[in-house]
């Protein structure tokens, strides 16, 4: 998803009051899936700038691109601009703190068969603001092979710019036919390769040959939520 794409969408959600798909999906009127589709093509609609100016007074160019005002017809707001403007992000825990609700993705993608992993929504997830960046995929852990690190049904936030492999780092990697696994990287440099270690040895090691993990890594696990 595109910064752009993510930033706006941001600023529609906090003029519209909306935390959710669902809720956003209930203001413009359309059906949930269109907003995964646009988030997929990260390219908002003309016809959503158009009924939120109808009915909410919003400025097209805010939304788009933040330039004030926020209102071009502010008897129509329901948030006052001041409010929207001035809200900040307090560290997690502190009095003010802010959550965010993002997608979560099954680990067996759309398809799992496929060269390249594409994530499908199961559910959402309110997460620390300080938690979210643009570039982050949330994944629904549904084994157990990183046990006891990583339960099974925790959630795993994966940073996509972080690709290159660390040695001792954990990661999402797609493994055609399985869908993504998370498991710890470590090299291998006789063989040209990258060992993918399991922290349940029950489970089996994979490879990763070294050409391949540009095409192959999802990106870096960056935090965990679990029960313990």
């Amino acid at each position: 998803m595109s910064k752009w794409f993510d930033e706006t969408l941001e600023r529609i959600k906090k003029a519209t009051g909306t935390r959710t798909q669902v809720q956003l999906a209930e203001i413009l009127n359309i059906r949930q899936s269109s907003i995964s589709d646009a988030k997929r093509r990260s390219s908002i609609p003309a016809e959503w700038y158009i009924k939120l100016y109808r009915t909410h007074g919003l400025n097209p160019e805010w939304l788009s691109d933040g330039i004030e005002p926020v209102y071009l017809k502010p008897g129509k707001g329901k948030i006052s601009a001041d409010n929207i403007l001035s809200e900040t992000t307090a560290q997690y825990g502190q009095v003010q703190s802010r959550g965010r609700v993002v997608p979560v993705s099954s680990m067996a993608g759309e398809d799992s068969g496929a060269e390249k992993w594409e994530a499908q929504q199961v559910g959402e997830l309110n997460i620390p603001e300080t938690f979210y960046r643009p570039s982050m995929v949330v994944l629904k852990v549904e084994g157990s092979s990183m046990e006891p690190a990583i339960r099974r049904n925790a959630f795993a936030g994966i940073d996509e710019t972080q690709r290159r492999l660390m040695a001792g780092d954990m990661y999402a990697v797609h493994v055609p036919h399985q869908g993504v696994v998370i498991r710890r990287v470590f090299f291998d440099p006789e063989n040209s390769r990258f060992i993918l270690r399991p922290e349940d040895p029950q489970h089996p090691e994979l490879f990763i040959p070294v050409q391949d993990q540009d095409k192959l890594v999802v990106g870096r696990v960056v935090w965990v939520m679990q029960e313990v």
